[in-house]
């Protein structure tokens, strides 16, 4: 009986270190896109007043926040451009943009936005498979004062006739 649960243990610790082996090649393989960690500077601390902290920060403000692409047929694509602007002191960096599903996916810049640059966020909606009201969302990841920003879209996707 022990040496069953020894056995058992061992091929465990073998599929753990084997699956983190893994993630770490896929890490190396897909951070070609991932910005440089010495970019990033937060002043936050539990010893300087936030006012003081957030007042260098970048921001990144939205023309709009939503967009509605009506109706359309089921199978369509459609593509929404958010435009926003840095108003801050200090660059912007998006680490991260993700729609909430894979028919909904963000292009968004990879390089620094520098304070008073405008940019976009491109955001593809697939209706592939879907019929009826359709609300996505794609979050995105900054070193913005506010960190997390979403946008919206929405469509009725109408059944296709055949």
């Amino acid at each position: 009986m022990k040496l069953w649960k020894g056995f058992i243990i061992a091929g465990f610790l073998g599929i753990v270190s084997g699956s983190c082996a893994t993630e770490n090649k896929n890490e190396k393989e897909t951070g070609k896109n991932k910005l440089d960690a010495s970019l990033i500077n937060n002043p936050r601390s539990a010893e300087t007043p936030e006012e003081v902290a957030t007042s260098n920060l970048a921001t990144m403000d939205f023309t709009d926040t939503f967009h509605d692409f009506g109706k359309m047929y089921e199978g369509e694509a459609a593509s929404y451009d958010f435009q926003f602007t840095n108003n801050g002191k200090s660059p912007l960096l998006i680490s991260n943009a993700a729609g909430t599903c894979g028919c909904t996916v963000p292009e968004y810049p990879h390089t620094p936005i520098q304070p008073g640059q405008s940019a976009i966020i491109s955001v593809k909606f697939n209706s592939a498979n879907k019929t009826g009201m359709q609300n996505k969302t794609v979050n995105i990841f900054t070193n913005s004062k506010k960190g997390t920003h979403t946008l919206n879209i929405k469509a009725e996707v109408m059944e296709k006739h055949q």
